[in-house]
C-alpha cells in the first residue's frame, strides 16, 4: 500500500494546510511542462497527484488512515531497517555514460533512492548523468522502517571524467596487465638476448686488458 505521506514528504499528523503547502512545492519541482519526456518527473508528480487527490478529502483521508494502519501493522518489521548492499558498475563516469546501481535492503517497507524517488525492497536501475555538480554526482538510498521511525543511509558519489581522462584510465589499467614492452616476450628470446650482452661484455674486457698488456 502507498505511503501517500511520504509522497508529500509530511507527516501523518499533518493539516491540511501542510498538505497543501506540500502539495504545491512539489507539483511545480516534478511538473511534466519543466521537464519534458523525463518519465522520472512524469511518475512523481503522478505519485504528487494522487497523494493530494486523496488526503486533501476529508472523508477519502480517514479511510486512507485506516486502511493504511492496518496495513502498517500486518507488513511492518519490527527490526531496524538495513541497507545489505548498494553498488554502482563504476563511480567515474563521462557525462551522458550509462551507469547501473544496484540494492538490497532489509526491514524496511519504504525505500528511497534520490534523485529518483520511491523504489523496491531491492532491484536495478540504469541511468545517464545529464549534469554533474563540482564534478561529483551523488546517489543516497533510503531504507525507512515507519513503525520504527528509523531510516538507515548509504550513499554513492560518482566523479565526473572526461574522455581524454576516461581513455587514458583506461590505458594504465590495461598496461598493468601487460607484459613489459622494454622486455621480449617470449623467455627463451630473452635469455638469448642475455647471453648477447654477456658476450658482448666479456669482448669488451678483453679488449681492454688487451690494451693494458701492450702499454
Amino acid at each position: 500500500m502507498k505511503d501517500y505521506y511520504y509522497f508529500l514528504g509530511v507527516k501523518p499528523d499533518a493539516s491540511d494546510e501542510d498538505i497543501k503547502k506540500a502539495y504545491r512545492k512539489l507539483s511545480l519541482k516534478y511538473h511534466p511542462d519543466k521537464n519534458a519526456d523525463d518519465g522520472f518527473f512524469e511518475n512523481r508528480f503522478r505519485e504528487v497527484q494522487e497523494a493530494y487527490d486523496t488526503l486533501s478529502d476529508s472523508e477519502l483521508r480517514k479511510t486512507y488512515d485506516s486502511n493504511f494502519e492496518g496495513f502498517q501493522k500486518t507488513f511492518r518489521s519490527n527490526l531496524p531497517p538495513a541497507i545489505k548492499t548498494f553498488t554502482a558498475n563504476k563511480i567515474h563516469a563521462v557525462k551522458g555514460e550509462e551507469i547501473t546501481v544496484k540494492w538490497i535492503t532489509n526491514n524496511a517497507d519504504v525505500v528511497k533512492i534520490m534523485p529518483f524517488g520511491l523504489e523496491k525492497a531491492y532491484g536495478e536501475r540504469t541511468f545517464r548523468i545529464t549534469e554533474f555538480k563540482d564534478g561529483k554526482f551523488q546517489l543516497l538510498l533510503h531504507a525507512h522502517n515507519s513503525l520504527l521511525r528509523r531510516t538507515a543511509v548509504q550513499g554513492i558519489t560518482i566523479t565526473e571524467v572526461f574522455e581524454n581522462e576516461k581513455e587514458k584510465f583506461r590505458s594504465e589499467a590495461e598496461e598493468i596487465f601487460q607484459p613489459n614492452p622494454k622486455l621480449p616476450a617470449n623467455p627463451a628470446n630473452y635469455s638469448r638476448a642475455l647471453y648477447v650482452l654477456m658476450a658482448v661484455l666479456l669482448l669488451a674486457v678483453a679488449a681492454m686488458l688487451l690494451y693494458t698488456s701492450t702499454k
